[in-house]
């Protein structure tokens, strides 16, 4: 029994200097790693990075040196770091196989941020879907549909695919087709369309609104109506003109051409 308490005595001597400098190192390295990711977060800051680069390389830098501050602490305690790093880096390699999707939606993320083709609150469309983005992640991007639905894209699909920014230039052109009897006169029709969007309080007059003859069509003579207006302003735009034609044309006298059914009695 003495034998064991001697050798128990003989370790806590050897070890217990090894475990306080390990302590002390661990809570000193901690307390580093975290005015290096606050002193880092405030520089992004300043330059105007992105808020959510910002947290994504606080956390990434955060991480990288926990781990470092890691090995150096199980080194300090004497442990063989090279077969642990050795473990860590296969480790690494099998989690990296498993998750190469989220790998990929990672990168997209970053890439996202770092080139910035939308920002939050721009309305977009990608990968089929249409709607303003809420928030970018690191692994996913989500948008707020047309209907309040959620969307949420990968970010690895969506940096490879092609998006379509509506916020960016500030303005839309709004593409409507109304379609007129052959009967029609042609003048007195963009006459009536050009009164529409100059009456309209919201249809930008630079750039100029347009009406033109699109196509002769089976049954109708189409105009292509081309407003501008503010990106917000967008939808507003697009059903007041539909409804405000539909009236103005019925009161100038202009049929729209609607299908017929002919019913034959034998």
């Amino acid at each position: 029994m003495e034998e064991y308490i001697d050798q128990l005595k003989k370790v806590l001597v050897e070890y217990t200097p090894k475990i306080l400098m390990a302590v002390a190192m661990l809570i000193i390295g901690l307390i580093v790693i975290k005015i290096i990711v606050k002193t880092t977060r405030k520089i992004l800051k300043k330059r105007g990075v992105d808020v959510t680069l910002q947290q994504f390389l606080g956390n990434l830098i955060s991480w990288v040196l926990k781990i470092l501050l890691f090995i150096t602490v199980i080194a300090k305690l004497g442990v063989e770091t090279a077969s642990f790093a050795a473990i860590l880096a296969a480790a690494g390699l099998a989690v990296g196989l498993a998750l190469q999707g989220s790998l990929a939606n990672f990168a997209g993320g970053v890439l996202i941020m770092i080139f910035k083709p939308m920002k939050v609150g721009d309305l977009i469309q990608a990968q089929g879907e249409t709607g303003v983005v809420k928030e970018i992640e690191i692994f996913t991007t989500k948008l707020t549909g047309l209907s309040n639905r959620e969307i949420i894209i990968p970010n690895g699909s969506l940096s490879n695919g092609n998006i379509i920014n509506f916020t960016t230039e500030g303005t839309r052109r709004v593409d409507l087709v109304f379609g007129v009897s052959y009967d029609a006169d042609i003048k007195q029709t963009k006459d009536v369309l050009m009164s529409v969007l100059a009456a309209h309080p919201k249809v930008l007059k630079d750039p100029a609104p347009g009406v033109t003859v699109l196509e002769l069509a089976d049954s109708s003579v189409n105009f292509a109506v081309r407003p501008w207006c503010n990106t917000e302003d967008y939808w507003t735009v697009y059903f007041d003109v539909t409804e405000n034609t539909k009236i103005a044309l019925d009161k100038a006298g202009i049929e729209i051409p609607y299908p017929h059914q002919v019913e034959i009695r034998k």
